[in-house]
């Protein structure tokens, strides 16, 4: 069974399961899960593309409009995956939707008038990755690890942390990332802000890069520092325990294991670190796929692990963070964003030896 075959399958046994008879999908993010990568969005700021799929039990239907129309079929090439087009010139106020759904009894990935709201039963299907997904994951995961690694080796003291901003989205275009989430912080607004947007101010010593980069719909997650001179020992200090943290959260994401058994794993790390308040400063994380965390691990979640899933964990110590993106393997955990090259840390913990990165020191 192919990639789509799959997916349609998943779904509509979801459907029979809900006692529906199709599923009405407006949103991008699973426009993009389901077509295998095709982008229906348009301002990349809204959650809801310019195209909207219908699927029943026997048929595959796309609503969109004559100005999308043509990339859809030729560039995204969804004619040829079976999508029957219905198509309406963006000038003319027609109700395809209603028209196709006739009496049928209606699911929705979001609120949709009449239909059942199923949008959290579709997070873990379509963070089941497929054999294919993976594979696309992968490239995704280095081209994020590449951009990242270029950009930040290219930061030079001086620079406005919007100028690094550019910098770091111009290297993730270039290898046809889409950076959804840039944060920039420099010098003293890195002990400040978990979200630091960028700003004017200018890079004197030390800057945190972020890049949230996205591809086909999968995102890969990125975090990496850079510091001129020497580092401070509290800062060396900082960095080296929220490495042992992040580390301990990667080993922890096990198959079968739930997420509140792993936050709780990390948040022992930060009291044995001696930064027992630190995690309630941020969000650790979580299962990742179609957005940057699909689920995020809190005390409550109980949520499994799968193999084959793609988790981002994030954790931070003010002034210091670690962060990339992994996929769960039976025995062990593959980090996808990982940057050749990039000065690490050798973790040791119950037997097992992870490397999580250091910072960049620069004279």
């Amino acid at each position: 069974m192919n990639e789509l075959a799959t997916k349609l399958s998943r779904i509509r046994k979801l459907l029979e399961e809900r006692n529906v008879d199709a599923l009405l999908i407006r949103r991008s993010d699973n426009f993009a899960w389901v077509t295998c990568g095709a982008a229906s969005f348009v301002n990349q700021a809204t959650d809801h593309g310019a195209a909207i799929l219908l699927i029943t039990q026997s048929n595959q239907h796309l609503i969109t409009d004559n100005i999308e129309a043509p990339r859809l079929e030729q560039e995204e090439k969804l004619v040829q995956q079976g999508w029957e087009f219905h198509i309406t010139p963006w000038h003319e106020a027609r109700d395809r939707i209603e028209a196709l759904r006739g009496g049928l009894k209606l699911a929705s990935d979001g609120a949709y008038l009449n239909a059942l709201d199923i949008s959290a039963e579709l997070i873990p299907l379509r963070a089941t990755l497929t054999v294919e997904e993976t594979a696309r994951y992968r490239e995704i995961g280095a081209a994020c690890g590449k951009a990242m690694d270029t950009a930040i080796r290219s930061v030079i003291p001086g620079l406005s942390e919007g100028e690094i901003a550019g910098q770091l989205a111009r290297e993730a275009w270039k290898l046809d990332l889409q950076p959804i989430v840039v944060l920039i912080a420099s010098d003293d607004r890195i002990f400040h802000y978990r979200h630091p947007l960028p700003t004017e101010s200018k890079l004197k010593k030390y800057a945190m890069l972020v890049l949230c980069g996205r591809r086909g719909g999968l995102i890969g997650s990125v975090t990496r520092l850079v510091h001129f001179g020497k580092l401070s020992d509290e800062i060396q200090r900082k960095a080296e325990c929220v490495a042992n943290i992040d580390a301990q959260f990667i080993l922890a994401t096990q198959p079968a294991r739930s997420l509140k058994e792993i936050f709780q794993l990390g948040i022992e790390a930060y009291r044995e670190a001696g930064y027992p308040e630190e995690w309630k400063l941020h969000h650790q994380g979580g299962l990742a796929a179609y957005a940057p965390r699909e689920i995020i691990a809190t005390a409550e979640t109980d949520y499994r692990v799968i193999n084959g899933q793609a988790y981002a964990w994030n954790p931070s110590i003010t002034g210091t963070k670690s962060e990339d993106t992994i996929i769960v393997g039976e025995k062990s955990n593959e980090v996808i964003t990982a940057m050749p090259g990039w000065p690490m840390m050798e973790i040791q913990s119950n037997g097992s030896v992870i490397q999580r990165p250091a910072i960049l020191e620069l004279t």
